[in-house]
């Protein structure tokens, strides 16, 4: 998929066929994410960045039993929810970054130099990690690989 196609968190998430409302800014996702979002998201993302259930699971910091369970509830907690969308935003800017979603998700399972030779996806279970993650595509994207 070509970066022309213009990734969002919301299009890795399923859009409109999940979430209750299209967000247009930061305050709209802190009410669906408050409301928590669809576990119909779980099967978008896990198709769009193509990982197993198990590595999203490892990646989120959710037990796989909880991602199961919360698939037959049918929503996420708060927390997953805010992390289930610390993901998408991540993988949306990487592949804004690297103009190419499958580019982008080679180089979020991969380990990065500046990163401690860790994935980038390895470090989404908390903000900290994330921040450096989104960083790092910062400076990427601005030439700066150090």
């Amino acid at each position: 998929m070509n970066v022309i196609d213009k990734i969002s968190a919301d299009s890795l998430l399923g859009g409109r066929s999940v979430l209750p409302r299209e967000p247009r800014s930061g305050l709209d996702w802190v009410d669906i994410v408050r409301h928590g979002i669809s576990s119909q998201a779980l099967d978008f993302i896990l198709k769009s960045i193509g990982i197993s259930q198990a590595e999203l699971a490892q990646a989120l910091d959710i037990p796989e039993r909880t991602l199961a369970r919360r698939k037959r509830e049918g929503v996420f907690s708060r927390e997953e929810s805010a992390k289930l969308l610390r993901l998408a935003r991540v993988a949306a800017r990487a592949a804004e970054v690297f103009e190419d979603l499958e580019l982008a998700i080679g180089w979020l399972k991969s380990p990065v130099a500046a990163l401690g030779d860790v994935t980038p996806l390895s470090l989404i279970d908390t903000d900290i990690g994330a921040d450096s993650v989104l960083d790092t595509l910062g400076r990427i994207e601005h030439g700066v690989f150090a």
